[in-house]
């Protein structure tokens, strides 16, 4: 039943994609209209798509098993997602409105044009394409923990992320980005059943009277669970990180370059404007989430292989009917397909616009969009060889994409705010920034300056401040004509 519930599931809503996809628009014939749905995106499928890159599967399994493992940590799920729309209330409009002056496709193009630079295009699309298979490796991990639930333990990890990466890829060629926003829409109207329904039987699968009661329950048996710095405080999660965390993924989201291309591919300003007012909503969903973690905790379940990732799955299994773990595991492979998807082929449209176009300027736009579309098999490759060699939660992988997406945040908020900020100052700030991220001895330092601080927000206010401090050496430039 579990797997004929996962098939009907995914199957389904691919096939609704495609057919979504055809009736929408013809065949893709450019990058504009394989990137970016021609540019046309309204609000609800704006929306519903947004929504797809937010809440993944770092959102359910992720959360939900980081309760369960830390406790109170966990709660940076509620304040990071409120915050990030707060600060794309004021970025998105203004980055959409740039590309779409300006026919950008990708944020290389952004930084290229901004500063006039087509070699900083290059940097920033290496730098972004690091963090997009970091995040594409955090989709694999979670669809492969389904494709062994549906197959069964004697299949490996290999093999199950093996399976993982050929069905993202499937999904992918099939869907285009506006094919990808009805599979958002499909996937998030499931979570929201799926967290619903299980937080409201909740209770009674643990013992207890009422969601209320599971929290006091929690309180009373693991009261480390409730409060900071968690059930782990060895290893400084704390209020200090909770705040640096949650300011960091706030300052980051939007400089993802999926994040990027899904604000050029809005139909208009107000759009974008309308879908940040109404996103935080969806973080009333992660009370349910992390809810379903103390439960977890409550009920002595123990993640297969100590693994957190795997925890509500696990727990679902023990304390619900077959039917209702096929739902959860179709909908989470849904919640790991459509954002992957979605990355590998912004992955594509960097490599093959500001990777191989400089090199090759005598491409024409069909190479290109077929460039791009091979290149994701390998970037999908790349991202299989970091799951199979890597662990932790997703969350912990989840917080290491957005520090290193974070060193381009002083070249987007720069862009906007100081005029005179050139090539040179991003460049220097970029340098700044990933050597206190990834040089250990300066890490070191920084961690003995700003304790149990989130090191990605370190390293991003050493790229601000050196950015800043370049760009105020230079001469204001003068208005153009």
């Amino acid at each position: 039943m579990i797997l004929a519930l996962i098939l009907l599931i995914v199957g389904g809503t691919v096939a609704g994609s495609m057919l979504y996809g055809r009736l929408r628009q013809q065949r893709a014939r450019s990058m504009e209209d394989w990137a970016l749905g021609g540019r046309k995106l309204g609000t609800l499928v704006f929306w519903f798509l947004n929504a797809g890159e937010i809440y993944t599967t770092f959102a359910v399994l992720g959360i939900s098993g980081f309760s369960w493992a830390y406790g109170a940590p966990a709660y940076l799920a509620f304040c990071s997602v409120s915050l990030a729309a707060a600060v794309g209330y004021w970025l998105t409009p203004l980055i959409h409105a740039y590309g779409r002056q300006h026919g950008l496709v990708t944020q290389a193009d952004f930084f290229a044009h901004r500063y006039s630079a087509r070699w900083l295009g290059v940097c920033v699309a290496a730098a972004g394409l690091v963090a997009l298979v970091v995040y594409v490796q955090i989709q694999l991990t979670a669809l492969s923990l389904v494709v062994r639930l549906a197959a069964g333990p004697q299949v490996s990890p290999a093999a199950a992320a093996l399976v993982a990466v050929v069905l993202m890829l499937l999904f992918v060629f099939l869907a285009g980005l506006r094919s990808a926003a009805f599979a958002a829409g499909v996937k998030d109207v499931l979570m929201l059943i799926v967290v619903i329904a299980l937080a409201a039987t909740i209770a009674d699968a643990v013992g207890e009277r009422s969601i209320l009661g599971v929290f006091s329950a929690v309180a009373e048996r693991f009261p480390q669970a409730v409060r900071f710095p968690g059930l782990k405080p060895e290893l400084g999660l704390d209020v200090t990180w909770l705040v640096t965390s949650a300011i960091n993924v706030a300052l980051g989201t939007y400089i993802f370059p999926h994040m990027f291309q899904l604000c050029f591919s809005a139909d208009s300003g107000d759009t974008i404007r309308r879908n940040a007012v109404f996103q935080p909503i969806y973080s009333l969903s992660y009370f349910f989430v992390i809810l379903l973690g103390f439960a977890a905790l409550l009920a002595g379940t123990q993640a297969p292989g100590g693994d957190p990732n795997a925890l509500l799955l696990a727990f679902v299994g023990e304390r619900y009917p077959a039917w209702m773990l096929g739902l959860l595991a179709g909908t989470a492979s849904l919640l790991a397909l459509v954002p992957g998807g979605v990355l590998l082929l912004t992955c594509g449209a960097i490599f093959g616009r500001n990777i191989v176009r400089p090199l090759v300027p005598a491409m024409d736009e069909g190479r290109e969009l077929l460039v791009s579309r091979l290149s994701m098999i390998g970037f999908a490759g790349i991202a299989l060889y970091l799951t199979l060699g890597a662990g932790g939660s997703l969350v912990e992988i989840g917080l290491s994409a957005y520090a290193a997406i974070g060193m381009l945040a002083p070249g987007v908020y720069c862009a906007f705010l100081l005029r005179r900020t050139s090539a040179a100052a991003v460049l220097a700030g970029l340098a700044t920034g990933y050597a206190v991220l990834w040089v250990p001895m300066l890490g070191t330092l920084a961690g003995r300056w700003f304790p149990h601080w989130e090191m990605g927000l370190v390293a991003l206010i050493a790229n601000a401040v050196v950015t800043v401090a370049v760009s105020l050496c230079r001469p204001l430039p003068a208005p153009s004509a």
